[in-house]
């Protein structure tokens, strides 16, 4: 379980104060206005930012002043974080060793984690070569090769036509449950949050509130949220 205990976190006049819990397996959308600090809550968990007030935890284990390469995650953002140089394999291969000494095992594994989002056969291209679909499948590939057990997503998806970001959210949750792991994923759609997540997170006037589940949210909106809408 993911907690955010008693979590405030100040830069200048910004604040954001999180208190909730995040069960194992848990699918969690994010959502809130521009600037009310839903990336921060991102950074907050996966150790970036390092929070003024509070703990937070991964079962219980304190991860508050844990570097960010020691803790139980995979990210994803909106540029797939991609290195332009190396080909699709070793792209995927730095989710197992930075230093990309692969061993025969490992490449096999790597391999295997294209052929599961559909990119057999492309390892040996560069993501310059890719479409923006393919490039986020390498980075989902990633992820799946790192089996961590919580993955945080911040928009990787936003640039992507309506089809092809519905497919790539349906690959997460397939992922997801394969896995078991816990998906928090940031999104400005609300649309994201019906087809992903079974609860959200709203983050507004300084606070993350606790997860509700997604559909109760959207049946009855507090005001935060009605205002964001529009």
């Amino acid at each position: 379980m993911l907690t955010l205990d008693k979590v405030l976190y100040r830069q200048g006049e910004f604040s954001l104060s999180a208190d909730f819990s995040v069960a194992p397996g848990a699918r969690v959308a994010i959502l809130g206005p521009s600037g009310a600090g839903k990336s921060t809550l991102l950074d907050l968990i996966a150790g970036f930012v390092v929070p003024d007030q509070g703990r937070i935890l991964w079962q219980g284990d304190d991860l508050t002043r844990v570097a960010p390469g020691d803790r139980p995650l995979s990210l994803l953002f909106q540029d797939n974080n991609l290195f332009p140089h190396l080909t699709v394999a070793r792209n995927v291969g730095l989710g197992l060793r930075p230093d990309l000494r692969l061993s025969a095992d490992q490449k096999q594994a790597v391999q295997a984690a294209l052929a599961r989002v559909g990119l057999s056969g492309m390892g040996n291209r560069k993501p310059s070569a890719l479409s923006g679909g393919q490039r986020s499948r390498v980075a989902l590939a990633r992820v799946l090769l790192r089996a961590r057990p919580l993955m945080l997503l911040d928009e990787p998806f936003a640039a992507l036509g309506p089809a092809l970001k519905a497919e790539m959210l349906a690959l997460v949750r397939e992922l997801a449950d394969e896995t078991g792991a816990s998906v928090l994923m940031v999104s400005h759609d609300p649309a994201d949050a019906r087809a992903l997540a079974g609860d959200t997170i709203l983050v507004a006037n300084g606070v993350a509130s606790p997860p509700r589940e997604t559909g109760a949210l959207f049946a009855d909106p507090p005001a935060a949220l009605r205002s964001y809408l529009g």
